[in-house]
């Protein structure tokens, strides 16, 4: 426990108001040893302490006390023994010191716990911001996703599975008209790290391929649906498997998928 913790924590003042157990009194008195801040602020709290209580003790100056020792010299008479008087003030001022105290550490714990409740309640806030953006853009996605699948202007290419993985499949959606091109990527595997799927626009003959973008961002899109750079003049479909960042000509060994328009 650091310095500032232990002494916050009010066991110093139980220890010089005498109300630790006999093991907790040695283990804050061998800390004091080892510890000058920890002896400092147990011997503040022991000045504090005298102080608050002589301002209840009464005063007699030496002049008061010479008139009455005169007086009793001069008029001398039987001395009536009495017990000694205890000082009710001193233990006012004590029981006093301690209710401080012990008000003061309740207001710092009652502060500190509010403290902790208004971080607390922020950051489930920021949470479900977060959340609820989130949602909001899958919705936005499924709407998109959606509208694409249902207008009837756009052409619907299905790609089938080539050598490297028969079982793959995917499907663009393209309106000749506006040249907006979407891919449905449903049937593909995801990537291995390192890798992006490519899509290229096909001329046949001759064999010319057009990049018209890159599925980055793969295990993110639930939807598996992305948006491809517009192409106005295409007679087949391709996907190729490439290094991040796409390559400037397909890798045929690594084609997914083909379909012709």
């Amino acid at each position: 426990m650091e310095n500032k913790e232990y002494i916050e924590s009010g066991i110093l003042e139980l220890y010089v108001y005498g109300l630790l157990s006999e093991p907790e009194s040695e283990e804050v008195a061998t800390l004091a040893k080892n510890n000058p801040g920890i002896n400092v602020e147990i011997i503040a709290i022991e000045k504090a302490i005298v102080s608050l209580s002589s301002s209840f003790a009464p005063f007699h100056s030496v002049e008061n006390y010479e008139k009455i020792k005169a007086k009793l010299e001069l008029n001398p008479t039987k001395v009536i023994e009495m017990a000694p008087k205890r000082n009710g003030a001193q233990y006012i001022g004590w029981a006093a010191a301690i209710l401080l105290m012990i008000g003061i550490g309740y207001q710092y714990n009652q502060l500190e716990q509010t403290n902790n409740q208004v971080v607390s309640t922020e950051i489930e806030k920021v949470k479900m911001e977060q959340e609820m953006n989130q949602l909001q853009l899958k919705n936005k996605a499924a709407e998109i996703s959606l509208a694409v699948v249902r207008d009837t202007s756009n052409t619907v290419v299905a790609l089938g599975g080539q050598a490297v993985a028969p079982e793959s499949s995917a499907k663009v959606y393209w309106n000749k008209e506006t040249q907006v091109v979407y891919i449905d990527a449903a049937g593909l595997p995801e990537p291995p790290k390192g890798m992006v799927y490519q899509v290229w626009a096909l001329k046949l003959n001759p064999l010319t391929p057009t990049s018209i973008g890159l599925l980055d961002d793969f295990d993110k899109n639930d939807q598996r649906m992305f948006a491809g750079n517009s192409t106005g003049d295409a007679e087949a479909f391709g996907i190729t498997l490439e290094p991040a960042g796409g390559s400037l000509t397909p890798t045929m060994e690594q084609l997914y998928a083909l379909g012709k328009v």
